[in-house]
């Protein structure tokens, strides 16, 4: 699939990728409102993981993993710093996984929802609201 083509999703991949880097600036704030669109746009695919800094500090996200039973896509948050990893599976089970730079993460996170959108018309109006939300 061509980086511009929507398919018979409606969908436009770049938008997606966009639309999950618009927080980018700020790791923190990128890697929180990354899960909360995950959570929301793909709640079945969607594990995040949040932990409390200090005994009275706010719960922050440490991990996010989107499987989407071909693909899962792993982010672990440690402070500043991000580690972003892709996995391929086979009947959930792991073939084959690796470290990715997030610019690819992302790349391979909209395919993947793209791919989720084409095949559930609940999951593609949820990445609409996404994307224009």
């Amino acid at each position: 699939m061509a980086a511009n083509d929507t398919g018979h999703s409606g969908l436009d991949l770049d938008l997606v990728a966009a639309s999950l880097r618009a927080d980018s600036g700020d790791v923190e704030t990128f890697v929180e409102a990354l899960a909360a669109k995950l959570e929301q746009a793909v709640p079945r695919a969607t594990s995040v993981e949040r932990r409390r800094d200090g005994m009275f500090g706010p719960k922050r996200v440490r991990r996010i993993a989107v499987d989407t039973g071909r693909v899962r896509l792993e982010l672990n948050a440690a402070g500043t710093s991000i580690q972003t990893t892709c996995a391929r599976l086979s009947g959930g089970i792991v073939l084959k996984s690796e470290e990715v730079p997030t610019d690819v993460w992302l790349r391979a996170l909209a395919e993947a929802l793209a791919d989720q959108a084409r095949e559930s018309e609940t999951t593609r109006q949820a990445l609409e609201r996404l994307l224009n939300g």
